[in-house]
């Protein structure tokens, strides 16, 4: 039976990946770390604000569905979490970046799928993350990702991951128009920049502490 996933389960398993791929010297998460992973506003459609509750019952749930574990060393007064994408999914590094990026940004086309792997896994061409894409796509009864009809004004085509079900397909003749969407007012962007830079804080606090903890482990 294919792996469905809630939409906070999806966000944890992503910012897990992409947290194991672009910083392992940090992995696996404390939760706090992965909180702020999750919330972060870069890299991130859509920008979430989930709790620390939350995020636990994320991942009671992945690790349920043998997607992710706990781990609390003999030296460590916090527990950890990682993602088991590779071994329950049999993934290569390279599958495991394009379907982080697809769970943590939503559809994209081959291009921007190519630049927003580039911290995790180099692809060398386009060529080269599209067949990535296409194997995902065509795996034996248990497709990861799907390809989205092209949008009218849109010369590419999109993929979408499915490891929350089915992709809701937009008409093959809707027109994104970005314009038509309100401009937030100064007070929405205010806002938008006090959270980010509390996520920030929070961010650099965690790795602080987690310099901390490395150096007294190495003394």
């Amino acid at each position: 039976m294919p792996i469905l996933l809630s939409l906070a389960e999806a966000r944890v398993l992503g910012a897990l990946a992409e947290k194991g791929l672009t910083t392992p010297d940090y992995y696996p998460l404390s939760l706090n770390a992965l909180t702020n992973a999750c919330n972060q506003t870069s890299s991130r459609d859509p920008v979430v604000s989930y709790s620390e509750g939350q995020v636990t019952e994320a991942l009671d749930g992945l690790r349920e569905k043998k997607l992710a574990f706990q781990f609390q060393g003999a030296d460590s007064r916090v527990a950890r979490y990682g993602h088991r994408l590779v071994e329950s999914l049999a993934l290569s590094i390279p599958e495991t970046a394009v379907l982080c990026v697809l769970l943590l940004r939503g559809p994209q086309t081959v291009g921007e799928v190519r630049t927003r792997t580039g911290r995790m896994h180099e692809f060398t061409s386009l060529e080269e993350t599209e067949a990535c894409l296409g194997a995902l796509a065509s795996r034996p009864g248990e497709p990861l990702v799907a390809r989205l009809p092209r949008m009218s004004g849109m010369k590419e085509q999109r993929f979408a991951h499915l490891m929350c079900g089915p992709v809701e397909m937009e008409a093959p003749g809707a027109t994104r128009t970005p314009s038509a969407d309100p401009a937030p007012d100064a007070n929405d962007r205010l806002g938008r920049l006090e959270r980010e830079a509390a996520a920030l804080r929070a961010e650099v606090s965690d790795l602080a502490r987690q310099v901390s903890e490395l150096r007294k482990l190495l003394e």
